[in-house]
């Protein structure tokens, strides 16, 4: 959390330069409060000053007093310049499909407020307070998730947001879906009418990729150690090793996040007597799912690490185009609206995060296969045979990292030229971010599917202890998902245990008994 966070009074003032990802989180997920530092408010005003002695002046200048894209040359009179605002953001609010969900909405909408605040865009502080109230309010507009190609912003997804400030489209306020008018009504605001720059400055940003990217920072990373303490588990039911984590084997090959996992995993099995049962047996080595889990898990965690650094640049970064610069009173065409930057690291981390899956599956596997588990029942179950106990539950797993394998094709190789050529590549970056947050659902489940093989493979050993660690984490599974004796309905102890992971409430029970995992 950084100095833009006053975590006490539960308020996030931002002022374009200290906005955190934790930050976004904590304003998407939790409802925190947005407050706009006045000295900020100060380089809105002269960019503004800048912009309508621009409107006063003669000269073209793009999205101003201009068409936009392909019709850049068209020039628009001065009574038709409010009316073009409003043109440009209903005709571009042609998203379709389901509805992002109200995090990314509000994430998207702080994106968009720390970028306007940096004094670039030429619009008028009403704009911002009006949309700062929105957000306080939970006022969240109705945002159609696809439609978006990443350059020249998110264009579609950023007007369907900007839509309910001028009184139009849909939002949810309060759990019911009112019209734009309605919604505004409702927390006691009248409609803006848009001036000069201000349609454009709204809808010209990344902020829907941002914005799901930055969310997807922080639920990978809560995933990463989530995979840790599976492994853990699996290894107290696998009968595994915990000798290839030791500090002196990773300092030879020290890869940070290969060296956080593997502190993570000697602090899970620290202490563990059914491991001490088996130390000197003939088993020489574990298979890789176990052995290798710090360099398989590190190597995600370094990517989650370099992601995290674009889009702290990012949140803090102008996306509009033209910048307006106060100071010398000029507009400036440029690309800071290409998604690209983003659209890589969204590509990669889908990948990382798969791999955390992928690596997950073949533990569960190892576990319910009576040639590789070392002696637990056939698919865990006391009855093989009559009973199929977790066999298809790693069906599931199964499923789902193949379906994640598909859905790591990167979407930033493609690009389909838009307004007839003017734009001629485009980043698809907001489809690599909703790509991500489908496989960051997908390995949730993948990892709730081995952390209750593993539980049930512990109660099939001897009742010696095991770690403080894992008995944290299996303490937590067994209030959510019940020993499985005899065959029963798996779908929902499935989702339940993978909600725990996704509120945080499993890492929690875990830190609470050793201390913070890294």
């Amino acid at each position: 959390m950084g100095e833009a966070t006053e975590s006490d009074l539960g308020v996030v003032t931002i002022n374009g330069r200290e906005l955190t990802v934790y930050d976004v989180y904590l304003v998407a997920y939790r409802g925190v409060r947005v407050a706009i530092a006045q000295t900020a408010l100060q380089a809105v005003k002269r960019a503004r000053a800048a912009v309508e002695a621009m409107v006063n002046h003669s000269d073209a200048v793009y999205g101003i007093n201009t068409g936009f894209g392909f019709m850049k040359n068209q020039r628009i009179a001065l009574d038709e310049l409010e009316a073009l605002q409003h043109n440009l953001i209903r005709s571009h609010a042609a998203g379709v499909g389901v509805p992002f969900k109200t995090p990314i909405v509000r994430a998207m909408m702080l994106l968009r407020l720390n970028a306007l605040i940096k004094g670039y865009s030429g619009i008028r502080p009403i704009v911002i307070t009006h949309l700062t109230e929105l957000l306080n309010q939970g006022v969240h507009p109705l945002i159609p998730s696809q439609g978006s190609v990443g350059a020249s912003g998110d264009l579609a997804p950023l007007s369907h947001m900007a839509l309910v400030l001028i009184g139009e489209g849909f939002a949810e306020y309060r759990g019911r879906v009112l019209s734009g008018a309605e919604a505004l009504q409702a927390v006691g605001l009248e409609p803006l009418r848009l001036a000069a720059k201000e349609g454009l400055a709204l809808v010209n940003g990344t902020q829907a990729m941002a914005a799901m990217g930055c969310l997807a920072i922080e639920q990978a990373r809560s995933l990463a150690k989530v995979a840790d303490i599976a492994t853990a588990s699996a290894i107290e039911a696998l009968l595994g090793s915990n000798k290839p984590f030791q500090s002196a084997i990773h300092l030879l090959r020290p890869h940070t996040g290969q060296m956080a996992s593997a502190r993570n995993l000697t602090r899970l099995t620290t202490g563990s007597q059914l491991m001490a049962t088996h130390a000197n047996c003939d088993q020489i080595q574990d298979g890789y799912s176990l052995r290798c889990a710090p360099q398989i898990h590190g190597a995600s965690r370094d990517t989650f690490a370099y992601a995290r650094q674009i889009f702290q640049v990012e949140i803090n970064s102008v996306t509009d185009n033209p910048l307006i610069f106060s100071e010398t009173g000029v507009a400036i065409s440029a690309g800071h609206f290409h998604g690209q930057p983003l659209a890589l690291p969204l590509d990669f981390m889908a990948i990382a995060v798969a791999e955390l899956g992928n690596v997950s599956e073949r533990r569960t596997e190892r576990m319910v296969n009576p040639a590789l588990s070392n002696g637990l029942p056939a698919f865990l179950v006391a009855k093989p045979g009559l009973h199929s106990g977790l066999m298809v539950a790693q069906y599931t797993a199964a499923s789902l990292v193949s379906e994640n394998k598909g859905l790591c094709h990167p979407a930033s190789v493609d690009s389909i030229p838009t307004s007839a050529g003017q734009e001629d590549h485009v980043s698809m970056g907001t489809n690599a971010a909703r790509k991500l947050l489908q496989v960051i659902d997908n390995t949730r489940q993948v990892l709730a599917i081995e952390l209750i093989c593993a539980m049930q493979g512990i109660e099939h050993r001897t009742a010696v202890p095991i770690s403080r660690g894992v008995a944290a984490a299996k303490s937590r599974v067994r209030q959510i998902v019940p020993h499985l004796s005899e065959d029963r309905v798996l779908s929902p102890d499935i989702e339940a245990l993978s909600r725990a992971i996704e509120d945080g409430t499993l890492i929690e029970a875990v830190e609470e008994a050793i201390g913070p995992l890294e």
